[in-house]
C-alpha cells in the first residue's frame, strides 16, 4: 500500500511538471516570441520608360531573362534622331564661322584709334560679336540634347534583375515617360512580416530573423531593419472636404490585434532557395539578439550553426 501510494504521487508530481512546462512554452510560443505566418517575399520594380518618343526597332531580352546594369533592353528606331543630330552639327557649323567673322571685325576695330572709328562702331561690333557668341552656344546646347536624344534611344537596365511581364514587340511605339518593361531588382528583396501589436514590445531594429519559405526548406537569415509607423484606420470614416475626424460609432466586443508591418533584411539566401515577389513566408524574431555589422570580421569558421529556430503549429483563430 505504501509503494503504491508513493508511486501515485511521483507519477502525479511528474504530471504536474510536465503541465507546467508544457504550459510554460505554450506562453513563451505564442505570447512572448514574436514570430509570425503572415510574411510576403517583396522586391522593388522597376518601371522603364523611355526618354524619346518613336516605334521600337528592336527588342534584346526575353520574358524572365537575367540581365546586368548596362545591358541593352530595346532599341527605338534612331533615324529620325540621327537627322536632327546632323541638322544640329550643321547649324553649329555656321554658326561657328558667324562667330568667328564677328570676333575678326571687332579685332580689327579695336585697332583702330578714335579719329578713324567712332564710339558707336566700335559698340556695335561688340555687340554683334557677343550676340554671334550667344547664338553659337545655344546651337552647341541644341547639338548636345540631339546628342542626348539619338544616345537615349537604346535603352538599358539601370539594376541587375530579371525582366518580367514582358509584352514589348518591335513594331510597337514607345512614349517617352511612359513604361514599356518592368524589371525585378535583384539586389533589393526583402521580407515584409505583419506581426501583432502585442508582440512588437519584442521587436527592435537589428534583431536576428529566421525566415522560412513555403515552397522550400532551407531557413533564410536575415534582421529586423525598420518597423512600420503607421497603418490605415479602418474605424475612422473620412468625408470629402472635412477637416474634423468622423469617427465610426460601432464598437465590435471582440477586438483582434492589429497587424503591424515588419521589414526584414535578407542577410544570407541559400543557393537552392530562389526568390519571386509574393511568396508567403514564416519569420520568426529572436529578441536580445543583434546583428553584427561586420560579419566577416567576426564571424569564426570553427563556431558551430546555431540551432534551429522552433515555430510552434498555427492556432485556431491564426489569421
Amino acid at each position: 500500500m505504501a509503494v503504491s501510494r508513493t508511486t501515485r504521487v511521483v507519477i502525479t508530481t511528474f504530471v504536474a511538471a510536465a503541465a507546467a512546462a508544457a504550459g510554460w512554452f505554450a506562453w513563451q510560443s505564442y505570447v512572448t516570441n514574436p514570430w509570425t505566418r503572415d510574411g510576403r517575399v517583396r522586391v522593388d520594380i522597376v518601371e522603364i520608360a523611355p526618354d524619346v518618343s518613336g516605334p521600337i526597332a528592336q527588342v534584346h531580352v526575353k520574358d524572365n531573362q537575367t540581365v546586368k546594369k548596362g545591358d541593352l533592353l530595346f532599341v527605338i528606331d534612331p533615324e529620325r534622331y540621327r537627322y536632327a543630330l546632323a541638322q544640329a552639327q550643321a547649324n553649329l557649323s555656321g554658326l561657328e564661322q558667324q562667330q568667328q567673322q564677328r570676333q575678326r571685325e571687332l579685332e580689327r576695330r579695336n585697332l583702330l584709334s578714335s579719329l578713324a572709328i567712332t564710339a558707336e562702331a566700335r559698340e556695335q561690333a561688340e555687340t554683334a560679336a557677343a550676340t554671334a557668341a550667344t547664338a553659337y552656344d545655344q546651337a552647341l546646347a541644341a547639338l548636345n540634347v540631339a546628342q542626348l536624344n539619338l544616345d537615349r534611344t537604346e535603352v538599358r537596365s539601370p539594376v541587375n534583375g530579371y525582366v518580367t511581364n514582358l509584352r514589348l514587340n518591335a513594331g510597337d511605339y514607345a512614349t517617352a515617360g511612359k513604361p514599356v518593361v518592368a524589371v525585378v531588382n535583384s539586389d533589393s528583396f526583402y521580407v515584409s512580416g505583419y506581426f501583432e501589436e502585442t508582440k512588437l514590445r519584442h521587436i527592435h531594429e537589428g534583431n536576428k530573423a529566421a525566415v522560412r519559405l513555403m515552397g522550400f526548406p532551407d531557413e533564410i537569415e536575415g534582421h529586423v531593419e525598420s518597423v512600420a509607423r503607421a497603418i490605415v484606420d479602418r474605424e475612422m470614416i473620412q468625408g470629402a472636404g472635412d477637416l474634423i475626424a468622423n469617427v465610426n460609432p460601432t464598437f465590435s466586443w471582440v477586438r483582434l490585434a492589429q497587424r503591424i508591418p515588419v521589414r526584414i533584411a535578407l542577410d544570407h539566401v541559400p543557393d537552392t532557395v530562389r526568390l519571386s515577389a509574393g511568396m508567403t513566408a514564416t519569420i520568426v524574431v529572436e529578441p536580445g539578439t543583434k546583428v553584427t555589422p561586420s560579419p566577416e570580421s567576426t564571424a569564426s569558421p570553427a563556431a558551430p550553426p546555431p540551432a534551429p529556430i522552433p515555430i510552434p503549429p498555427p492556432r485556431p483563430h491564426e489569421r
